[in-house]
């Protein structure tokens, strides 16, 4: 268990269409989330492998709150929602981004 504040972590890539679609979701609701990038930091693409059965799968969240450390590999946004608001709710309070589409 951890004391500490929450924190949620997307790992991700460029170009990856699931996540854009994370990203998009996350910042829509206002979740405050860190990402990072596996093909720029070895380390991260090391850790993603590591709970990946060793694939570099992403996107991969990590929370870790006062249950612990979960992991999820490519997560539906919608149940990622339901977590952090359930068991993370300061992570709720960022800015809401919208965006719309033109058609």
């Amino acid at each position: 268990m951890s004391d500490s504040a929450p924190e949620l972590i997307v790992y991700r890539r460029d170009g990856c269409p699931y996540c854009a679609r994370m990203r998009r979701v996350l910042n829509r609701h206002g979740i405050i989330h860190r990402e990072v990038d596996i093909w720029s930091d070895p380390q991260a693409a090391d850790f993603v492998r590591s709970v990946a059965y060793g694939n570099e799968a992403v996107p991969t969240v990590v929370l870790r709150d006062a249950l612990g450390e979960r992991h999820w590999v490519n997560p539906h946004p919608k149940d990622l929602i339901a977590t952090v608001t359930a068991d993370a709710p300061t992570l709720t309070g960022g800015p809401r981004r919208h965006h719309f589409r033109l058609w």
